[in-house]
């Protein structure tokens, strides 16, 4: 009695061939799974520059409120005033020395 060899290569790809769906779905979970991390990666990532951005913005809306306090002091009339009198000799000029100019 004679036996045909078995050829192992036909039998594999007989045996994909007839777990085809299983293969592809067995593919899809693995490339979900990458997908998965991948996003969650980006998330992660964006969600920490959002951080650093948001602190940033902090920082210098900090930055403007001390700008405008600063603003506010240096431009008060009675320090305007002082500076004029006692650094620059000026003094505030009489009646009779006062030019009205008209704009029509």
């Amino acid at each position: 009695m004679a036996t045909k060899p078995l050829n192992l290569n036909r039998i594999v790809l007989q045996d994909i061939w007839y777990h085809k769906w299983m293969i592809l779905l067995g593919l899809a979970v693995v490339l979900n799974a990458v997908a998965v991390v991948y996003t969650s990666h980006i998330s992660r990532t964006q969600t920490s520059q959002l951080d650093g951005l948001q602190q940033e913005r902090d920082r210098l809306d900090i930055e403007w409120r001390n700008l405008l306090l600063e603003e506010q002091s240096l431009a008060e009339h009675s320090r305007v005033t002082r500076i004029a009198t006692k650094d620059l000799d000026m003094e505030r000029p009489s009646p009779s020395k006062e030019i009205v100019v008209r704009l029509q």
